[in-house]
This record gives C-alpha cells, sequence and structure tokens, in this order.
C-alpha cells in the first residue's frame, strides 16, 4: 500500500510547526519595522539627495572657503553663578569637520534608501544641528568682531520663538481634531491688540493677557462656526480671517490708539520673573529660569498639551476624531462638538502668544506687529510633525534664525545684510520643502464632518 506524500503549500501555516519570519516576508520583529509595513508610499530619493546637496554646499563654503579667522563663543554672562571659558574654533577646520560629518550622514541616508529603509528621524535632525553649527562658526568667524554671546543667542532665540510656540500650539490643537487653521496670524494680531488696548484702560497687564485669551478664542469660533457648521472651505476662512482681523486692528490703530496713545496704548509690561539661584546658571539659567509670565506660560503649555493628547482619555477622543471621525461618531464621540472646542482653545493659546507682542517684547500695539509670524508658526507645526514637542524645537529653529540675523548684523559679518534678513523665511521654506521627512497630517484633516 503506497502513500502520496503530500508537499507543504507556500505561504501556508503548518500544524505543529511555528512559523518564523524572514526578512521581507512575514510579520516584522520590531515596531519600526512594523510601522514600515505599514507605511503605504515607498522609501524616496528626497531625503538622501537634499542632506548629499546640503553636505557638498557645507563642505565647499563653510570648510574650503571657509574664514580663517578663529570664532569665539561665551558661555557665560557676567551675572552668572560661574563662569566657562569661551569656546574657541577656528574657521576652516571646523568648518570641514562638521561638513565632514554632515557628508557622512547623507552617506547613511543614501544606504538606507538602497536598502529600501527610511531615514530615522535622528538623522535629519543631527544633520541640521551640524549645519546651524557650520554656518555659524563660518559667520562668526569672518566678521570684523569674531565674537558672540553663545547664551545671549540662544537666550534671545527662546525669546522670540515664544509668540511661534503658541501659534504653532494651537495649529497641533486644531489639526489634530480635523481643522486647518490658517487664521493663526490673525490670532496672534487680535491677542496683541486686545492686550494692549485693556491693559492700557485697566492699568493691568495681566487682565490685558487674559483679554488677550478672549480674542483669540473669538477668532477661532468664527474660524469653527464657518467651518464646522456651515462647511464652508477651511483655508478660505482662515486667509479671510487674517485679512478681516488685520484691517479691523488695523483701523482701530489709526482712528483709536493714535489718537489717544496714553489712553489706549500704553499698556505697560508683564514683569520679568527671576528665580534666584537657578537663573544665574550659565547657557540655562536665562532660558528656563528668566521669563515673563508668558515666557513660563510657555512651557507650561508645551507639557499640558502634549501629556493631553497622548496620555489622556480627551486625547484619544481628540485624535481618534482627526484620523477617523465616522468610527469615533459611532463610538458615542460627538465629532463636530469637539471640534468646535478644541479650535476655540487652540485660538485661545494663540491669543497668548500674541499678547507677548504688546506685553513683553515693547509696551505698545503698532499695524501688523505680528508680522507674518503666524505663518511661520504653521511652518513649526509641519516641522515638529504636528506634535506639541516637535513645534516646539521647531519653533525654536526659526527663532535662532530670527535672533541671528539681528546679532550678525552688529558683529560685522560680511554675509549681506538682505540675506540674513530672509533666513528666518528660508528656513521655513526648506522645513514645509520636507528637509526632515515626510510628515503625515491627521488623515480628516480639512475635511468637514456630515453625521449621515
Amino acid at each position: 500500500m503506497s502513500t502520496t506524500a503530500t508537499s507543504p503549500q507556500p505561504g501556508k501555516p503548518q500544524p505543529g510547526k511555528p512559523q518564523q519570519g524572514k526578512a521581507g516576508a512575514g510579520t516584522p520583529k520590531s515596531a519600526e519595522e512594523r510601522r514600515q509595513a505599514m507605511s503605504a508610499k515607498p522609501v524616496t530619493w528626497k531625503t538622501p539627495v537634499l542632506l548629499a546637496v546640503f553636505g557638498a554646499v557645507a563642505f565647499i563654503f563653510f570648510g574650503l572657503m571657509g574664514p580663517g579667522q578663529t570664532a569665539r563663543f561665551g558661555l557665560s554672562t557676567s551675572g552668572d553663578f560661574f563662569q566657562l571659558p569661551a569656546l574657541a574654533v577656528p574657521g576652516v577646520p571646523g568648518g570641514i569637520v562638521l561638513s565632514v560629518l554632515m557628508l557622512g550622514l547623507a552617506g547613511y541616508a543614501v544606504y538606507l534608501k538602497t536598502k529600501d529603509r527610511p531615514a530615522p528621524r535622528w538623522l535629519p535632525v543631527s544633520f541640521i544641528v551640524l549645519f546651524v553649527a557650520a554656518f555659524l562658526i563660518w559667520v562668526v568667524a569672518g566678521a570684523r568682531t569674531p565674537n558672540i554671546s553663545l547664551a545671549g543667542l540662544i537666550a534671545g532665540s527662546v525669546t522670540l520663538a515664544v509668540p511661534l510656540v503658541f501659534g504653532s500650539l494651537s495649529g497641533v490643537l486644531c489639526e489634530r481634531v480635523g481643522v486647518v487653521n490658517i487664521a493663526i496670524e490673525g490670532q496672534l494680531l487680535g491677542g496683541a491688540f486686545t492686550a494692549a488696548m485693556v491693559a492700557t484702560m485697566t492699568g493691568n497687564p495681566f487682565v490685558g493677557l487674559l483679554a488677550a485669551a478672549v480674542a483669540g478664542a473669538v477668532v477661532s469660533m468664527v474660524l469653527a462656526l464657518f467651518s464646522i457648521k456651515y462647511l464652508v472651505n477651511q483655508i478660505i476662512v482662515g486667509v479671510v480671517l487674517n485679512v478681516l482681523v488685520s484691517g479691523v486692528t488695523g483701523f482701530l490703530f489709526s482712528t483709536v490708539m493714535q489718537a489717544d496713545k496714553a489712553a489706549f496704548n500704553s499698556p505697560g509690561r508683564l514683569p520679568i520673573i527671576d528665580i534666584p539661584v537657578l537663573s544665574s546658571i550659565p547657557v540655562l539659567g536665562p532660558i528656563l529660569f528668566k521669563q515673563s509670565v508668558v515666557g513660563y506660560l510657555m512651557y507650561i503649555a508645551v507639557i499640558v498639551v502634549w501629556i493631553g493628547l497622548f496620555k489622556t482619555k480627551w486625547g484619544l477622543r481628540v485624535r481618534a476624531v482627526g484620523e477617523h471621525p465616522q468610527a469615533a461618531d459611532t463610538m458615542g464621540i460627538k465629532v463636530n462638538a469637539t471640534r468646535f472646542w478644541n479650535v476655540t482653545l487652540g485660538g485661545a493659546i494663540a491669543g497668548i502668544g500674541g499678547s507677548f507682542f504688546t506685553l513683553v517684547a515693547i509696551d505698545s500695539f503698532t499695524k501688523e506687529i505680528s508680522g507674518g509670524r503666524g505663518f511661520i508658526a504653521l511652518a513649526a507645526l509641519i516641522f515638529g510633525r504636528w506634535n506639541p514637542i516637535g513645534a516646539f524645537f521647531a519653533a525654536l529653529l526659526f527663532g535662532f534664525a530670527d535672533n541671528l540675523q539681528s546679532i550678525v548684523t552688529i558683529i560685522g559679518t560680511p554675509v549681506p545684510s538682505q540675506f540674513m534678513a530672509m533666513l528666518p523665511y528660508l528656513v521655513t521654506v526648506l522645513a514645509v520643502a520636507g528637509l526632515v521627512g515626510r510628515s503625515r497630517p491627521p488623515a480628516a484633516s480639512g475635511i468637514p464632518y456630515v453625521k449621515g
């Protein structure tokens, strides 16, 4: 009696035999591999090519053609608890070393592409840090006075980044729930105007701070009303609101504030709160422990928003509404109500950021005082991948570019002042172009929800 042997069918699990995954087949072993397997889009050459191009540019201009002087970076100020020696970096050797490291990172990104693996997030971030350091050495070493206070540069960058951080947090809260917030510029401007007027009329900057939050919330409620209830295109509504707020504040500034500045446009400033001892720590002290109320609120807002979005039931519902509103509705979540209140909360946060202009930076309001920073906050939102922590560090990068263009003009750099003035916006373009890789917004962002 003969027995016919049945060969196992490929791809079919065999009883009693454990299934082992192979490279490129089966279930991925790690969370990173599972994430890659779920990604529908193939790995592109965009990031490796961009890194290689910028690495080559850095090697030529910052290295081979770098200035021969030595750049000196002060790490301490006269009021610090203890003094750190200045950091001296020769122009040409420093530029060559950093650019070679950048080319090494670019080569690693090319290697990953040949293996059809995306570049990890740390790679472009590390490249950006090296590029900024090489650019800073190149600029300072080529100046008439090759000496700069690095501690002051960083502290000033954080200060300039405050309204950008609040604006980007507003965008995170709105887009995570599925509403595109183009009106950040209008929210910042409305908050700045209201803070100046209310603080002047009441004689109390803290009341002006609260009024700024209310003004930002009102602008956001208009955005939410038209985009959520009446299903008007969210981008169009945002653009219209920016123009509307700009026109209204400009008109009131010209007709009311300028007519009687003492009564309507002399708000005073929020005090700088200096925490003893801690504020005297070199570099970190002025950044973390010598801020205005708005500066401290910035740090609190970043932490609270991150914890709220990713560690609470409320955040889970918000992200569900932004990713799959139909499924969220099925689970009993009121989609449009959640969107409305999230957008309103985002506007209040942006309004607080707007108060920085009139209650911290200067003690009065001027036309277009926000200066387009609402749009830079949108770029920080994309650069930070719709994450509060990422948006915070992206805003710091833009604040650094903004502060750097002011300082290098003082020390007499050979770089044209026009180029330095456009530096923050150049960084914005590179961020939106996807220098840090592909960013995926929430799936339902910009899509109105109609319960059917």
